[in-house]
């Protein structure tokens, strides 16, 4: 009669990144994002962690432009950053691996961020 319960603790803690979702809708709205950056209609998505209750609310991602990489195999990582939990959520900014994307960045960079920001303001519309 134990074994079952313990088993179930066990993978309860084992396997952390089969938590629900904090939050799907943000995390709805990074996946988009990293769409539109990617240009891309399909992105492989790995593992999704998302903070609602973070000033600012964030979520990270594991992604693959590669279609039918598994999730184990995904180690690119893109994050994004919002001015609050609820729509319009307002991108405040985004990263790709080490490299981010904000309006306080100079040249490419800050374009970049403000392409992102305005396809968002366009489908959140």
């Amino acid at each position: 009669m134990r074994k079952p319960i313990i088993l179930f603790a066990f993978a309860a803690f084992a396997f952390p990144a089969n938590a629900k979702a904090q939050s799907p809708e943000l995390e709805e709205t990074c996946k988009s994002v990293a769409k539109s950056f990617f240009m891309a209609d399909q992105l492989a998505i790995g593992t999704v962690q998302s903070f609602p209750e973070l000033k600012p609310p964030g979520v990270r991602l594991s992604y693959s432009t590669r279609q039918g990489t598994a999730p184990a195999e995904m180690t690119d990582i893109f994050e994004c950053e919002f001015d609050k939990a609820d729509k319009p959520h307002n991108l405040a900014r985004f990263c790709v691996s080490s490299t981010c994307y904000s309006p306080n960045d100079d040249g490419d960079r800050k374009r970049r961020f403000e392409e992102m920001r305005i396809l968002l303001n366009r489908a959140e519309k």
